[in-house]
């Protein structure tokens, strides 16, 4: 059973990493789109925000499944959830009862993975199997 530990960990990053690899490299594949998103949303400026916030998940998503600079990765990712939960998912705004719910699923989605995110900060300093970091 021993010998499954280093590739469950290096799945489990992979799994967590790859939403937030996906989601940056989308930041720019439809970059218009993202920043009418953004925009409706009422993001703070959003043709600055979206690229900047595309390379934070990008960076850090890819630093987590690699295993390397592994509390850079994780921050980078944990403030993007952070701010997306709240600026991008404020289901107590939605007047809507669908549009609520629909709201608060992606607000504890991103609170979720913000969690993963912290965790994988905290262990950032020890040794991750099958990681370029070590």
């Amino acid at each position: 059973m021993e010998q499954l530990y280093p590739w469950m960990h290096l799945v489990g990053r992979v799994l967590l990493s790859t939403p937030f690899i996906m989601g940056g490299a989308m930041h720019f594949a439809q970059m218009n789109s993202m920043v009418g998103y953004a925009t409706g949303k009422g993001a703070p400026l959003p043709k600055v925000t979206v690229p900047l916030t595309g390379a934070m998940i990008l960076v850090g998503g890819i630093f987590l499944a690699l295993g390397w600079h592994r509390f850079i990765g994780a921050g980078l990712v944990f403030i993007f959830t952070v701010l997306s939960s709240t600026l991008m998912h404020a289901f107590w705004k939605e007047k809507d009862p669908m549009a609520r719910m629909a709201e608060q699923s992606q607000f504890m989605k991103d609170l979720a993975l913000g969690g993963g995110a912290l965790f994988m900060a905290y262990y950032a300093g020890h040794p991750w199997p099958l990681s370029i970091g070590g």
